[in-house]
């Protein structure tokens, strides 16, 4: 089997907030398109998850700035509210992701840490001549999350904490 489709992120945020603020707004995966809609284009809850949210899970249609789009479902399977939550991603992306926070003097470091295989056959046909440009797409698309993420912690401090 080759390794060609298979990809390794680790992605660093940080901002001014709690880590209860940011975990709030990560953990619900629904509402990805509303804050975050340069990336995603839909989100909808397939199956609900138990009260700490392991179980969730969720269809996803999402794009970067390559002109091509992946669906994938998003199935919640471990969380360490607020510190953390993994998740298994199976469809045009298969793999794990794990969210990991945590906070010190007034900043939250958010970390995300993302196995994946491309499974889209576009995707995995071409990994091995167009590695470099897919990894560019996933550090915009991640670079889009983390400037909507924080223009999301300013509306909800706005409203009072509201989404």
């Amino acid at each position: 089997m080759s390794l060609a489709n298979r990809y390794h992120f680790v992605t660093r945020w940080r901002f001014a907030a709690t880590i209860e603020e940011v975990a709030a707004i990560l953990r619900d995966p629904v509402d990805l398109p509303r804050w975050w809609p340069s990336v995603y284009l839909s989100a909808v809850e397939v199956a609900p998850g138990g009260p700490d949210g392991c179980g969730q899970r969720v269809r996803l249609h999402t794009r970067g700035w390559l002109p091509y789009t992946l669906r994938w479902d998003l199935r919640v399977v471990q969380s360490d509210y607020p510190r953390g939550f993994a998740i298994e991603a199976s469809g045009d992306l298969a793999g794990t992701g794990v969210w990991a926070f945590d906070a010190q003097a007034g900043v939250v470091t958010a970390c995300f840490d993302w196995r994946v295989r491309a499974e889209k056959p576009l995707l995995r046909r071409l990994s091995w001549l167009l590695r470099p440009m897919f990894a560019a797409n996933h550090r915009w698309a991640m670079r889009q999350g983390c400037r909507s993420l924080r223009q999301e912690l300013q509306r909800r401090r706005a409203r009072g904490g509201r989404p």
